[in-house]
């Protein structure tokens, strides 16, 4: 598989008026008790390691003393709002036991890390900058996904919950070696989550930007890959880019499908994929359609790009609609449309 990088790094997406009042109206929008750039004033830093001496990207940010009361109570009374509908009375248990800092990437996470005193278990929750892109791609995933996602936005904040799961890259350093019988289950989700990323446009699916969730099942295991990073929400102008099937991190698993599908059977399971998805949409059809509405007049990327995609697109699918779009939104929305018609063509290379 050849490789697939984004042309330069991706600038963050304003949120304009409608897509605010769109969040408003479906309950995404609340007061924060505290703001990204708040967090930034930590006083040091250490690199994050993990169990096997290696950098995590992430450093470990300390505040100071009188700051620190005031951040944890915040960080607390988020996490009520994610978790319990900003029920405070769990508050008296929590602790916020570390606060992580990325670089790397967008939106500079920070991910907060929320234990329970009474028998130490814990979660997190991530604070980032506001960006259009992300919750557009966080919207679709809810929407059109298996996956339900809960997020808030207040002004240029957004928290996020946290998605359980193995990273895929670790997951394929460790967990491929199973039994013939989970190899082709696994193989089966990669096709289906393939087609959930190209129909919906979201890219950059290499295996350090989704989880693997394992659910164990009567005979072997069931697997869900799950998105975590939507900042390549329609954005780049070349279609491959939104088929985790051209990554070279995810070739593994490509393999393993390689080894065990036929090409009958992969276009079943994409098949029922584009199938599920149009059910979704029945299900939300007022708040898909009025997604669509904002998204399509939404400016999310350069003419260049938009151009260059549509006429991808048009080659692919054999469908000249894709040429009149002048917006990433209108050539996510056609996508879909022509799912919603059955006359959606995926790849027929996904196998050699």
């Amino acid at each position: 598989m050849r490789g697939n990088k984004p042309s330069r790094k991706k600038v963050l997406i304003p949120i304009r008026e409608p897509l605010r009042h769109y969040l408003n109206t479906h309950n995404r929008v609340t007061h924060l008790p505290i703001q990204y750039e708040d967090l930034l004033r930590y006083d040091a830093a250490l690199p994050l390691i993990d169990q096997m001496g290696n950098d995590t990207h992430w450093e470990t940010v300390y505040y100071t003393q009188s700051d620190w009361g005031e951040i944890s109570k915040a960080m607390k009374t988020i996490y009520a709002l994610l978790k319990t509908d900003g029920d405070v009375h769990v508050l008296d248990h929590l602790n916020v036991a570390r606060v992580d800092y990325c670089t790397f990437g967008n939106t500079k996470p920070f991910r907060v890390r929320i234990s329970n005193r009474l028998n130490d278990n814990y979660d997190h929750f991530y604070i980032k900058k506001a960006d259009a892109s992300r919750i557009y791609g966080l919207e679709l995933e809810d929407l059109l996904s298996p996956n339900r996602v809960i997020f808030l936005v207040d002004g240029n904040t957004m928290i996020e919950e946290h998605v359980a799961g193995i990273p895929g890259d670790d997951f394929m350093k460790r967990n491929l070696e199973d039994t013939t019988f989970n190899q082709i289950r696994l193989a089966k989700e990669f096709i289906k989550f393939n087609e959930r990323c190209f129909v919906r446009l979201l890219g950059d699916m290499r295996s350090y930007n989704y989880v693997v969730d394992i659910t164990p099942d009567i005979e072997g295991s069931q697997f869900r890959l799950r998105a975590i990073d939507f900042d390549q929400q329609s954005y780049e102008g070349r279609k491959s880019f939104y088929l985790p099937q051209y990554f070279k991190e995810n070739n593994p698993i490509i393999e393993i499908g390689i080894q065990h599908m036929r090409h009958e059977t992969v276009k079943q399971y994409q098949l029922e994929e584009r199938s599920l998805i149009a059910a979704r949409v029945k299900t939300s059809e007022k708040q898909f359609y009025d997604l669509k509405a904002i998204m399509e007049a939404d400016e999310l990327s350069s003419a260049d790009k938009i151009k260059r995609l549509g006429e991808e697109l048009a080659y692919h699918h054999k469908n000249d609609s894709f040429k009149k779009c002048v917006t990433m939104g209108q050539l996510v929305f056609n996508n879909i449309r022509l799912l919603l018609q059955k006359d959606f063509k995926q790849s027929t290379n996904f196998l050699p």
